[in-house]
């Protein structure tokens, strides 16, 4: 039997430690590594929910949707479709070949934004 809190900690904390990482690569116009820790603080989120929920540990998934489903978190359409955004920018870091565009410094300030306030709600729904 898995120590539920201490796991689920360990996730938030982590979720917290990349949205300041994701914060400091946007602000040095490194966009696409800062949406990539965007990706991670939402992938980090649900796993925490994933431990609550089941008492395991999470698997070693990337897929949001997939982790958002185990956790049992019921995502508005807009916010499941935001999963999908992320997930593109975590497949440019991870594998050579998936060429995408840098988003304009409006619509990165929007992910942005958008990850801190899922983060936030997604901590409050733990």
């Amino acid at each position: 039997m898995i120590d539920k809190q201490k796991h689920i900690e360990y996730w938030i904390k982590n979720a917290e430690n990349e949205i300041e990482t994701a914060n400091i690569l946007i602000s040095q116009n490194r966009i696409l590594h800062g949406l990539f820790f965007c990706h991670m603080v939402i992938e980090k989120a649900p796993k925490a929910h994933v431990v609550k929920t089941t008492g395991e540990i999470p698997p070693k998934s990337h897929n949001l949707i997939h982790l958002a489903e185990l956790a049992k978190i019921v995502l508005p359409e807009e916010d499941e479709s935001f999963l999908g955004i992320l997930m593109k920018y975590q497949l440019k870091s991870r594998y050579p070949g998936n060429s995408i565009k840098i988003p304009s410094g409006e619509l990165t300030d929007f992910y942005f934004n958008k990850t801190k306030t899922l983060l936030k709600w997604l901590k409050e729904k733990l």
